[in-house]
């Protein structure tokens, strides 16, 4: 396994799936998710409305269109609401069933942006821990987290730091 931090725009991310931090009617939004609706193309629309929607926590894949990536794998992860409402397991949850539907499509290299950590309010400090924790549980996996800023960044690499640690088994 490898696992990159990098700061970037996950539409051009040259990964085989991208995740896309979507809202649970999969039709398109603002952030990540506008961005990716926007560079995939309208055809990306279309499909998205095949799938009815997605459940907080869950996920669902489409073709990548005019994205370098050939798929796209959505999840609506949680709105952070003081953290006492299930919101750290629904994110975790978010990132374990897209390395999950990963592995069953057989793909071998997928990039996420940080998942809830914008109008969703998620502290990004914690979010990363949950994350890189749940990547790390799929070793055969090459995964690129994408952040969108530094300060994105830096929770990652200071997450990443504490699990080689043997901080965030």
């Amino acid at each position: 396994m490898s696992f990159k931090i990098i700061t970037g725009d996950i539409t051009k991310c040259d990964a085989t799936a991208i995740v896309n931090a979507a809202n649970t009617s999969l039709l398109g939004g603002g952030g990540v998710d506008g961005a990716i609706h926007r560079a995939a193309g309208p055809e990306l629309l279309g499909e998205c409305r095949m799938l009815h929607g997605c459940k907080t926590g869950q996920a669902k894949m489409t073709k990548g269109y005019n994205l370098k990536a050939k798929y796209i794998i959505h999840t609506p992860g949680p709105v952070w609401n003081g953290g006492e409402h299930g919101e750290r397991e629904m994110l975790e949850s978010c990132y374990k069933n897209c390395l999950e539907l990963a592995v069953k499509h057989d793909i071998h290299d997928i990039a996420f942006p940080s998942i809830s950590t914008g109008i969703y309010r998620f502290p990004v400090d914690e979010a990363a821990k949950i994350a890189v924790r749940t990547i790390h549980r799929y070793p055969k996996l090459d995964v690129t987290m994408v952040c969108f800023d530094e300060r994105t960044r830096k929770a990652y690499e200071d997450a990443e730091a504490a699990f080689n640690r043997g901080e965030l088994q």
